[in-house]
């Protein structure tokens, strides 16, 4: 009864847990799982079949029964787990659906307050809509009130403007025009309307009419033809001047080109071509005329024209521009008249007069060039700097970085420079031939005085002298180019240049290589007798004592040339304009000064080499195995030594300061000195071991 019992337990048990297959492939796929007893076609026969595929697996049923039932009993303790979790789970789930009950009524509420939200608003819209319709209302009112006021005034001011134009009344027009025109801004987007497009067609033809009239006014008051000069300005002209300020530009442009070609009209007839006072002697006459005529200006017409007009700086500007075509014009014609004094006193005076421009005039009405200023040269020990004193203070100064030191102010920029030198550029080649002659009759004179006055004597004390000449060369120099400078910036002073380099070049040869003493051949050699016979302090030496400073000074005064060589170029750089810097070029003048230097050097070297010639050569000439005793010290090492006390001591003194030279003296002399030492020792074969130690005793 107990199995049946089962049998039919397991048969109900089977027909409830029977899912279907869209059940059974939810459960696969959320608990996957590889155990057969997991499946839905689970076959007991089979998996058992699988456990024990042979009599001999039977052996160990026992272990695998007792796995099963382990299993059973995790399985058990599992559903019994899951069956007491799920105890609450009713309450919690009552308790869920009331508080989603409270939130549905929270919301209700929510959308109800919404709801009065958007009624109020619209409420508000309806009683807010009527004020805004009057704001509208107001604002468009004000406006049409404003445009009509403005079209009261543009109305009544162009019939105002036209009366008062043909009445000349100019002063109250100038007020009037103004207000007009900034009333007649408004109505630019109103210039669809017939009567507003045709007020502004009044307006326009009123200014029209003020320019002509104006014109014709200024035109009867200053006639263009003659030179006769109205009693003084009038009222009307000085309102018509501010009525012009308002106008087309064109209209203020014409009256003040028609009145300075009126007022400079005296100074085209006095200063023709063919008149005396037109030629550079009397350039002075030009600017005099001028001076009273800007004098004149001012006490008869400054306050007619607005101070803003700058009217008497452009009676200056024009005039100089006039003077500097009738000076190109005239000195192509006359050029052959020319002088350097002629053109250097025209080009003074017109320097003169352009700085007077500077100081009295700002140059805003300058549109035909661009400004220079003026550098500041870099400190230097440069003879040619030493009139600019101010500049120098304050670059050394910065270098030594001085801020304490007061500073003198920089001199102003000067905007009419060149505005009417600029005609004298051409003809500079005039003063450049001049400089080369000038040039050349100073180096004539160094050669003269150089044979007149003989080599310059031996400084012991201070050091080599520098030629004289050498100062006075840079100092001219330093003339030249200043006054050039100031002429030009450009071609002028790459030809000066250029000139430079020649004179340079001549001084170099001339008057340093020229004048270095030439070396004799040597007589006969000196003999061990004839040097015993030599008394202490004989002169051994090819050179004089004189040479010998000849040489040093002219060794140091090529040092100084090489120095101040490279400063004036460098200040030649500063001088000329930026994209001629290229052309400025004095490394040829420096290597010829530097040869000038070693050629120098070598003649020391060579004399003191020469001297001590002789005495090698009786060293290896004379019998070294014969000798039978060691001396003191051999005659050819005497007679070394004192040509080399003789000769280095004089050299030293006239050097001392330039203390690199002798160092490279004394290095040349030894790298000769040596290696003749050395060939003359050879020389000396055969020698015996009291030779040997005589030789060796210095």
């Amino acid at each position: 009864m107990m199995e049946e019992e089962e049998l039919e337990f397991v048969e109900e048990l089977e027909a409830v847990l029977q899912l279907t297959p869209d059940v059974q492939l939810a459960i696969e796929q959320v608990f996957p799982s590889q155990d057969p007893l997991d499946r839905a076609d689970f076959n007991a026969v089979e998996y058992i079949n699988t456990l024990f595929p042979t009599e001999q697996s039977l052996a160990n049923i026992d272990e695998v029964v007792n796995k099963i039932r382990l299993k059973i009993r995790r399985l058990d303790d599992n559903i019994r787990t899951v069956v007491r979790g799920q105890t609450n789970v009713g309450q919690d789930g009552r308790q869920a659906l009331e508080e989603a009950q409270k939130a549905i009524q929270q919301f209700g509420k929510i959308k109800d307050i919404k709801d009065k939200a958007e009624k109020s608003e619209q409420m508000v819209k309806e009683i807010t809509r009527d004020i805004k319709q009057l704001d509208h209302a107001k604002r468009h009112l004000t406006t049409s009130i404003t445009t009509l006021n403005h079209l009261h005034m543009l109305a009544g001011g162009v019939d105002s403007l036209e009366a008062m134009t043909r009445r000349r009344q100019y002063g109250e027009v100038a007020n009037l025009l103004q207000g007009v025109m900034n009333v007649l801004e408004h109505f630019h987007k109103y210039m669809g309307i017939p009567q507003i497009r045709q007020l502004s067609e009044r307006v326009k033809a009123a200014q029209t009419e003020l320019g002509q009239q104006i014109l014709a006014d200024f035109e009867e008051a200053f006639p263009s033809q003659g030179t006769k000069r109205p009693g003084g300005p009038s009222n009307v002209l000085r309102d018509a001047c501010q009525v012009a300020n308002i106008l087309d530009p064109r209209i203020k442009q014409e009256i003040i080109k028609k009145f300075i070609k009126q007022h400079l009209s005296e100074y085209l007839v006095l200063f023709q071509e063919n008149q005396d006072v037109a030629w550079l002697d009397k350039i002075d006459r030009r600017y005099a005329w001028v001076k009273r005529q800007l004098v004149d200006y001012e006490e008869k017409y400054g306050r007619m024209f607005p101070r803003e007009w700058y009217m008497a700086e452009r009676i200056a500007v024009e005039f100089c521009h006039i003077t500097r075509t009738e000076l190109a014009k005239i000195m192509r014609t006359r050029a052959k008249e020319i002088e350097v004094k002629l053109l250097l006193f025209a080009i003074q005076r017109t320097t003169n007069f352009e700085g007077f421009l500077a100081k009295r005039f700002s140059g805003c009405t300058l549109t035909d060039g661009t400004l220079k200023k003026l550098e500041s040269p870099p400190a230097s020990t440069n003879p040619f700097l030493e009139d600019e004193p101010a500049a120098e203070m304050e670059e050394l100064a910065l270098e030594k970085g001085d801020l304490e030191q007061p500073k003198k102010p920089k001199a102003p920029d000067n905007p009419f420079h060149g505005i009417v030198s600029k005609c004298f550029e051409p003809h500079l080649y005039v003063y450049i031939e001049s400089q080369d002659k000038n040039l050349g009759e100073l180096i004539d004179r160094f050669v003269a005085d150089f044979k007149a006055q003989g080599p310059p004597k031996p400084n012991t004390d201070e050091g080599g002298a520098v030629l004289p000449s050498c100062a006075d060369l840079f100092v001219y120099y330093k003339k030249c180019m200043v006054q050039c400078s100031q002429l030009s910036t450009g071609e002028p002073m790459i030809a000066l240049t250029t000139i430079f380099q020649k004179y340079l070049r001549e001084y170099a040869w001339k008057i340093l290589s020229g004048n270095l003493p030439k070396t004799t051949s040597s007589s006969g050699g000196l003999t061990i007798s004839s040097l015993l016979k030599e008394k202490e302090g004989s002169e051994a030496a090819k050179f004089t004592l004189e040479e010998l400073g000849l040489i040093c000074s002219i060794l140091s005064t090529a040092e100084y040339c090489l120095a101040t060589t490279q400063q004036l170029e460098e200040k030649l750089k500063e001088k000329v304009d930026v994209s001629l810097i290229e052309r400025i070029n004095l490394t040829g003048e420096m290597d010829t000064f530097s040869t000038v230097i070693s050629s120098s050097i070598q003649l020391l070297v060579q004399d003191l080499d020469a001297a001590c010639d002789p005495a090698l050569t009786a060293m290896s000439k004379m019998q070294w195995q014969n000798v039978e005793h060691v001396g003191d010290q051999s005659p050819y090492v005497t007679s070394v030594i004192l040509h080399i006390k003789q000769n280095v001591p004089i050299i030293r003194d006239n050097l001392a300061s330039t203390r690199k030279y002798f160092t490279q003296f004394c290095i040349k002399f030894a790298n000769s000195f040596i290696p003749k030492f050395i060939t003359h020792l050879f020389k000396c074969k055969p020698i015996s071991m009291v030779g040997a130690e005589q030789v060796r005793s210095w």
